[in-house]
């Protein structure tokens, strides 16, 4: 038993975002534990180039897609729909945000993060949920994970008013969604990362900001695939609905 107890092999899984960041760091993890994993991003270069890199250990294929928009986010799960029978891997790791000062904080920097750190997660995953369900079942469910922040429970001194409020969104979504897609055999949860090195928080002091968790370090990609595994392989089948801080104890330190 407890050697299965982490087994994803042969699984099929859509990352999104799944080319940079916490999204490659998650691809990465998931083809090296021989899950096939389809990647999108708004990126078509960044997409290919790294669904390439990946097939050198393992099976990747890139979807490039903006999903900013209900035409692209269906274009998507059509494609994917003609390419597999079922799915049974969601990440909704897609997502941006914008920083500005209240007093001129432009409309344009609410919508677009709103649609696509949220609008997004629950219209792919509405749109995917053919796949899903057929991927599920009672002993081994299908598995949507959602990818917040720690942003979504503090402020964090940054004029990132729409970007927390969006994971604030995302952390309740997958709340709601966790108790509506139960009956359907498909759990949802959230990990909510704190710093980790990626595009996003290049212009951070990563010094200063390992300096402030309790486990004095930032973010590894190891630490993110591992969760990932974890809660997409037999470990994580009876967990749904949570919201799971990945942040070496930032949390309880700000």
């Amino acid at each position: 038993m407890i050697e299965n107890l982490f087994n994803l092999k042969g699984k099929v899984a859509l990352v999104t975002g799944g080319s940079k960041g916490i999204g490659a760091m998650i691809t990465r993890g998931l083809v090296e534990s021989g899950v096939k994993v389809y990647i999108s991003s708004r990126s078509e270069e960044s997409c290919n180039a790294y669904a390439a890199e990946m097939n050198e250990i393992g099976e990747c294929v890139a979807l490039p897609m903006d999903l900013i928009g209900t035409e692209n986010i269906e274009a998507l799960a059509k494609d994917l729909s003609n390419r597999e029978k079922q799915l049974d891997i969601l990440v909704n790791n897609s997502g941006a945000t914008w920083g500005a000062p209240i007093e001129s904080f432009p409309e344009k920097g609410w919508d677009k993060i709103m649609d696509l750190n949220v609008k997004s997660v629950f219209f792919l995953t509405k749109s995917l949920l053919p796949l899903l369900e057929a991927g599920g079942t009672a002993a081994d469910p299908s598995r949507v994970i959602n990818i917040s922040s720690i942003a979504g429970f503090v402020h964090g001194g940054l004029p990132t008013v729409s970007y927390n409020t969006s994971k604030a969104a995302v952390n309740h979504l997958t709340r709601i969604l966790a108790k509506e897609l139960a009956p359907k055999k498909i759990t949802v949860n959230a990990i909510a990362p704190g710093f980790f090195p990626s595009k996003m928080t290049a212009h951070f002091d990563m010094e200063k900001n390992a300096e402030m968790a309790p486990l004095k370090r930032v973010g590894q990609p190891t630490d993110v695939a591992g969760l990932t595994i974890f809660l997409c392989a037999q470990s994580g089948s009876f967990m749904t609905g949570n919201v799971i801080p990945l942040d070496g104890g930032m949390l309880i330190q700000i």
